[in-house]
């Protein structure tokens, strides 16, 4: 492996159909806190997926890349905007990460996939009412690739502890906390709330570390970048194939940690996924 290297902005012009256009602005999660008033929100499973907003014609990425998703898969879809998850189940992240970055969509793959939506993004109503008007749209909707996340209502902290429990034992990721009053804000806030048995963020991979012993030859660990622009190591939770060809450089990727220390480093991080690539990559 070379050494750690900062990389440039982009790995060059993204594909003819990965189109980069406007970053959509998504509505963003804060993580869960004991203490807070369940009562006002609406509570769903936190799906393992990858985030897509539906402008009213494309699929797009939360970087703003158009999906390359069979003409099929959306037709049908009503002409206003959506925002959710292409999901594969339970466990399927991997797979259907490989899916939705093909430049060539793969009709066999497609075929499995469902777009689970949450929310109306467009809409001024507060999210009760949204939610409302989107089971009422997709009712009517005759894709069968289109489903509405299923959403209900916790008594308090216990009974969310106990689904949240439930979920992950059945190999869930966790839950989402939506509050009925919120109107859709590009923001993140506690309007929208992610509750999982340990924390995860998101950084920028700017270099590949060496490995040793067993690992000689393979990535060591990644050096990242968070968006405070505070950099750290992290080398566990790869696969030896994850070692052998790394996310690239550019990469945004998931990592999982529990809690942070004084200088606001993750402790006990970990790699969980490749979140979006850079422009231009595409990986089977």
């Amino acid at each position: 492996m070379d050494a750690p290297i900062v990389v440039p902005g982009t790995n060059g012009p993204a594909p003819a159909d990965q189109t980069q256009t406007a970053k959509p602005e998504l509505m963003l999660a804060e993580v869960y806190t004991p203490g807070i008033d369940l009562s006002d929100y609406w509570v769903s499973e936190k799906l393992d997926g990858v985030r897509a907003y539906w402008d009213g014609q494309h699929l797009i990425t939360r970087a703003g890349h158009r999906i390359a998703a069979p003409d099929w898969f959306t037709a049908g879809f009503p002409a206003v905007p959506l925002d959710g998850e292409l999901w594969l189940g339970r466990g399927g992240f991997e797979t259907l990460s490989g899916t939705v970055r093909r430049l060539e969509p793969d009709a066999d793959a497609w075929a499995k996939v469902r777009y689970m939506v949450f929310d109306l993004p467009t809409s001024p109503d507060p999210f009760g009412r949204r939610l409302s008007a989107l089971r009422a749209l997709l009712a009517e909707c005759p894709s069968p690739y289109l489903t509405v996340v299923e959403q209900s209502r916790v008594a308090d902290h216990a009974a969310l502890m106990a689904r949240l429990a439930a979920v992950v034992r059945d190999g869930g990721e966790g839950l989402m906390l939506h509050r009925d009053s919120s109107r859709y804000r590009g923001v993140r806030s506690a309007d929208l709330l992610k509750v999982k048995p340990y924390e995860d963020a998101e950084a920028q991979v700017i270099g590949h570390l060496p490995g040793e012993g067993k690992y000689a030859g393979m990535l060591g660990a990644l050096l990242l970048e968070d968006t405070d622009g505070c950099r750290f190591r992290i080398g566990t939770g790869f696969s030896d194939a994850q070692r052998r060809d790394p996310p690239p450089l550019g990469s945004l990727v998931t990592y999982q940690f529990h809690g942070r220390t004084e200088q606001g480093l993750p402790r006990f991080a970990s790699f969980l996924r490749v979140r979006e690539l850079p422009q231009g990559t595409i990986q089977e």
